[in-house]
């Protein structure tokens, strides 16, 4: 989907550096400016005892930690004089064989700076600047981002020997740090680039204007990095020209529920297999809300996160406010046993692949179009309750790169599935949106019905055998084929004795099926129902589709659906990965239950396995080209090696 977009150069080839070949053990102190004065040796001892090998450390942008030496860039305040800070942490961290990736934040900065040149800043629609606790957003199109933010990266790279780079809050944002909406930019450099008026709200156009602008400084920072010091990685919160994915799993009081206890999960497996050549690093973020960064969310939250982050291939990772010394040390202490195993077992988490034999695709990112998050998530909870082992892209570079077994589409079919297909690959889509692949004629799409589907033909829906109605409530797009699930459009709901009397069946499909059956098209929004609602039959009917699609399932158990099972390769391993979901309960975070006597049937034959959590040696049996195994217990977390 690259061809859909202008980014300034084509970017270099992501590095395989060493946070593709070395176990990653990740901590982010998110300094305070007052934090200046804290002793480097103590910090380092700290990261040491914790079993962190990678410390993601405040170097300049909004405050310089070091003492910078140019114009425009400020040492904090509270920086002892002739102190380095920086540099001593380079020095100490590295005799410890710590990494160092230095953080930058060039969103904002002084008035002193603004009031030397405004036109470097963001301008609101009536051209006022946004300032927020006396700082000043700049704009990307702007000096700041585009030439100044290159000169501190310069010295920074030039003075010190890092390991990686990160930039935080990049590019423009819409609302500051309380939620205000602020819009977009008006400057000058945003309506030159724009080539036209400045649109009142920020359309499709306009949020592609601005993904081009952000990936254009993007590939600057790339170029300059590999010029200055080729074997430092580069991280942000974007794909494209960086080394690694930048994620977060975090939390806010304004959040709308249901809480998504997949967070960590989602961001790793997107990240890992939308760019297998990228580490993701996804940022276990310590506090409750921006308003409460002291006040820690539950300590099995945090394991849960840190847990899905390995389980999926990515680095373990989290993220503090200030230093060890916290107010509240409730999460690093939650999260220490993690690092602790992490750390003895490392072997076996560095190089993971994804051996899932089923796509989701999570959502167009190259194109900028949108798409329902709530559909994806309902799909993805589906298939990780089921225990379908599956992986999550949102781009299609994987076609004739990697061979899966099923595809399914959550919102977004594009037309690159039509050969994928024809080649006989199996694709489910569920979404009102027509694909982007031949189909029968589209009649028409109704944005919001309250109704149901009626089971025409059981045969087909073996798991829906104690009902005939599926609920439906949302958009629906009448096609004109012939389903065995068909349309039953609203009717009286009361007073009681007039309920349904009025029912009208029709002949509208509730599923299509092209291309000889090798394609399924719902043409409703399933995955959002599933994931509002979470009714047996929308899941029956998911279940019975997606075994009449899959040659078989890659795994089976009797595992509670609670249990999350992910699949993994690394270095001749096939590892199993199991996450106990089972303490979560509405807005908390508890002790996950214990699960006893798990059987698993896989496929691929195998001779040994063994548990690194319980250090058990497990009997497996194999019989066409299938392994059997049981694990005797599953706490919060258990890695299973097979081989």
């Amino acid at each position: 989907m690259r061809s859909l977009l202008l980014f300034a150069a084509l970017p270099l080839a992501a590095q395989t550096g060493w946070w593709m070949n070395e176990p990653i053990r990740w901590v982010q102190t998110n300094l305070r400016e007052t934090d200046a004065a804290l002793d480097p040796a103590r910090l380092i001892d700290q990261l040491d005892r914790y079993h962190a090998n990678v410390l993601h450390f405040s170097a300049g942008g909004i405050v310089a930690f070091y003492p910078t030496r140019l114009d425009f860039h400020y040492p904090s305040p509270y920086l002892p004089a002739n102190r380095d800070l920086l540099g001593d942490i380079v020095r100490l961290a590295h005799a410890r064989r710590i990494r160092v990736v230095a953080r930058f934040d060039f969103s904002k900065t002084r008035k002193e700076v603004y009031d030397a040149h405004p036109d470097w800043f963001f301008r609101q629609a009536d051209g006022a600047p946004v300032v927020y606790n006396g700082l000043y957003s700049t704009c990307i199109n702007g000096g700041y981002y585009r030439e100044h933010a290159l000169k501190i990266l310069t010295e920074a790279l030039e003075r010190y020997p890092l390991d990686g780079l990160f930039f935080n809050m990049f590019g423009n944002q819409s609302r500051d740090y309380s939620g205000r909406f602020v819009g977009h930019c008006h400057c000058a450099n945003c309506r030159r680039l724009y080539r036209k008026p400045l649109p009142r709200e920020p359309g499709e156009e306009y949020r592609q204007f601005m993904f081009r602008s952000s990936r254009q400084v993007a590939a600057e920072i790339q170029k300059l990095i590999r010029a200055k010091r080729p074997e430092a990685g580069y991280f942000n919160y974007i794909q494209e020209y960086t080394d690694g994915i930048m994620s977060e799993s975090n939390t806010a009081l304004s959040r709308p529920l249901p809480l998504w206890p997949y967070s960590a999960s989602d961001n790793v497996n997107r990240a890992r297999n939308s760019e297998p050549s990228k580490m993701s690093v996804n940022l276990c973020m310590q506090f409750v809300d921006y308003a409460w960064r002291f006040a820690t969310v539950p300590g099995q939250e945090i394991m849960l996160r840190l847990w899905q982050n390995l389980a999926h291939g990515g680095a373990l990772a989290l993220a503090i406010n200030g230093t060890f010394d916290h107010e509240d040390r409730q999460a690093i202490e939650a999260a220490r046993p993690v690092f602790d195993w992490a750390a003895r077992n490392e072997q076996f988490l560095v190089q993971q692949e994804s051996a899932a034999r089923i796509l989701l695709l999570g959502g167009p990112a190259r194109t900028g179009r949108g798409y329902s998050q709530t559909a994806y998530r309902g799909l993805f909870r589906f298939l990780t309750e089921e225990h379908l082992p599956f992986a999550v892209s949102d781009n299609m570079d994987w076609l004739g790169r990697r061979k899966f077994d099923l595809v399914i589409a959550s919102d977004w079919a594009p037309p690159e599935l039509a050969a994928y297909v024809r080649d006989g690959g199996k694709v489910l889509i569920a979404s009102p949106h027509k694909p982007e692949i031949d189909t029968p004629r589209v009649i028409g799409t109704t944005l919001d019905l309250e109704g149901y589907f009626r089971i025409r033909d059981r045969r087909r829906f073996p798991s829906l055998h104690l009902t005939n109605l599926l609920l439906l409530d949302g958009p629906f797009t009448e096609v004109e084929a012939e389903s065995p699930l068909t349309l039953v459009p609203p009717s009286m709901i009361g007073p009681p004795e007039k309920i349904h009397t009025d029912f009208q069946n029709t002949t509208k499909p509730g599923v299509v099926f092209l291309h000889g059956g090798r394609a399924v098209w719902l043409p409703w929004d399933i995955g959002s129902l599933y994931h509002r609602l979470s009714l047996p039959a929308h899941a029956g009917l998911l279940r019975d589709l997606v075994d009449s699609l899959l040659p078989s399932r890659q795994l089976r158990t009797n595992a509670h659906p609670l249990v999350e099972i992910s699949v993994t390769r690394q270095r001749g391993n096939t590892l199993l990965h199991l996450v106990n979901l089972s303490g979560h309960s509405q807005t908390a975070y508890f002790r996950p239950l214990p699960m006893t006597n798990i059987e698993i049937d896989i496929e691929g034959e195998y001779r040994t396995a063994r548990t690194l959590q319980a250090a058990q040696a497990l009997v497996p049996s194999t019989t066409s080209g299938r392994t059997k195994l049981a694990i005797p217990r599953l706490d919060a977390y258990e890695l299973v090696v097979l081989r």
